[in-house]
């Protein structure tokens, strides 16, 4: 892969960042700290090094929440429109990326599920389900 830049944002757009396409992991969390933060099955994270990431603007609304008793996990958001935001480790080794923010494709795939044990017990393997191009019609 290419040394690229790859750009995110938030929801409102008043938050905006990049970093080099080095991906060192992109993996699915189903920790139920993760499926609280995004109210959904599971994260999809992005890690990277610190040092190949930069704010563009609003980096002083990314709000930050660190579980006490966790060793690695906290949150950042928008505090404006509650967006997901990249977040610094607790140890300042790694930088999470929720690709949900991407503005782009960054080129990486997922790798794995980690916590998969906690998934979600209504969880469902997309594959399986029906899959529409968009809102499907209501039936009568």
């Amino acid at each position: 892969m290419k040394n690229e830049t790859i750009s995110g944002s938030c929801l409102c757009g008043e938050v905006s960042y990049e970093f080099s396409n080095e991906v060192k992991v992109f993996q699915y969390c189903h920790c139920s700290r993760c499926q609280k933060f995004t109210g959904s099955a599971h994260a999809s994270n992005i890690i990277i090094d610190p040092k190949n990431f930069r704010w563009l603007k609003g980096e002083n609304l990314a709000g930050r929440f660190e579980l006490p008793e966790a060793k690695h996990f906290a949150t950042s958001f928008c505090k404006k429109c509650g967006s997901s935001l990249p977040w610094l480790t607790k140890s300042g080794r790694a930088m999470i990326v929720p690709a949900g923010t991407l503005d782009q494709d960054p080129g990486a795939r997922p790798m794995h599920n980690i916590y998969y044990p906690d998934k979600a017990c209504w969880y469902l393997d997309p594959a399986i389900l029906t899959q529409y191009d968009e809102l499907p019609v209501r039936q009568k």
